[in-house]
């Protein structure tokens, strides 16, 4: 049990049972971005297997998850956390983290998952599960006390994405009308546009297939002798009505701006592009690691 003088009720943590299923899909929902899907039981239960169906590939390096509940002095179910353990070199993960954001549980919560995973580091919101359309890290600006909690128990953050939305469709912006649509075989759920010019593809995106009417833009690529030409805002246009086409009333990007105007990364165009489309910023996106252990 966990207790602190800000309350004084102390919090027991005990594995996840099927009968805690809905009281756990309100606790994911509490903490719902917009841009984001409503949790499913169906969702729930692919993301306590294990597996999402953006990222299949990282789940061969991990063995299962460990599910936790927190439960109150009252009874009630107050957190859940969800933690595995990398086979190859026993680095921990907390994959999720639910606690309406209170501190008291969020604490009581890393501190299990800190004891029961191997004395090596543990990552913290790598990556994207089930529970989400994308979502790869903490959203720190609507988790600020998850992050407060990570960042108390020793964990270092980084800073890795601009989460952006819009609604759909969006008729004023330009087509390409070059553009084809192909499978994408990095992602099951997702396609490919390109634009080929010369029998070569000059530009691309990605996106993801739309979940409860939200779709993903992944990316955006034009070739630098391609750029300048309103290239890259005719694919963006062209994916959006692929999303719209395909069912989707909004749509959900992450830019990996983390890097200062002028370098390699930058992304300085991209968000203007983003933003001049009608995106609208929803959180920024961090990711936490724990250096201990060999």
């Amino acid at each position: 049990m966990v207790a602190s003088a800000s309350s004084p009720a102390p919090v027991t943590l005990r594995p996840y049972d099927p009968m805690d299923q809905m009281a756990v899909l309100v606790l994911i929902d509490a903490d719902r971005l917009p841009g984001q899907p409503q949790v499913t039981p169906a969702m729930l239960a692919e993301a306590m297997r294990g597996s999402a169906a953006q990222e299949d590939s990282w789940w061969g390096e991990f063995g299962p998850p460990s599910v936790q509940v927190a439960v109150s002095a009252a009874g009630g179910l107050v957190g859940v956390i969800s933690c595995v353990r990398r086979t190859k070199d026993d680095t921990g993960l907390i994959q999720w983290l639910h606690c309406r954001e209170d501190a008291t549980v969020a604490e009581a919560l890393i501190a299990h998952a800190l004891t029961t995973l191997p004395p090596r580091p543990v990552e913290a919101f790598q990556f994207a599960t089930a529970l989400t359309q994308g979502l790869e890290a903490l959203p720190v600006r609507h988790r600020p006390v998850t992050r407060a909690a990570l960042e108390h128990a020793g964990f270092a953050g980084e800073r890795l994405w601009r989460c952006m939305r819009a609604d759909l469709p969006r008729p004023e912006l330009p087509r390409a009308s070059d553009i084809r649509i192909v499978a994408e075989p990095e992602r099951r759920a997702a396609r490919k546009l390109q634009v080929r010019r010369d029998d070569r593809t000059v530009a691309e995106a990605v996106i993801g297939l739309p979940l409860q009417g939200i779709g993903v833009l992944w990316w955006i690529e034009v070739s630098p002798d391609a750029r300048g030409h309103g290239l890259g805002r005719a694919v963006l246009g062209s994916a959006l009505q692929a999303l719209s086409d395909l069912g989707a009333d909004q749509v959900v990007l992450y830019v990996d701006d983390d890097e200062s105007p002028g370098g390699e990364r930058d992304r300085t165009a991209a968000n203007a592009l983003y933003e001049s489309a009608g995106f609208i910023e929803v959180d920024h996106l961090w990711s936490y690691t724990l250096r201990r252990g060999r």
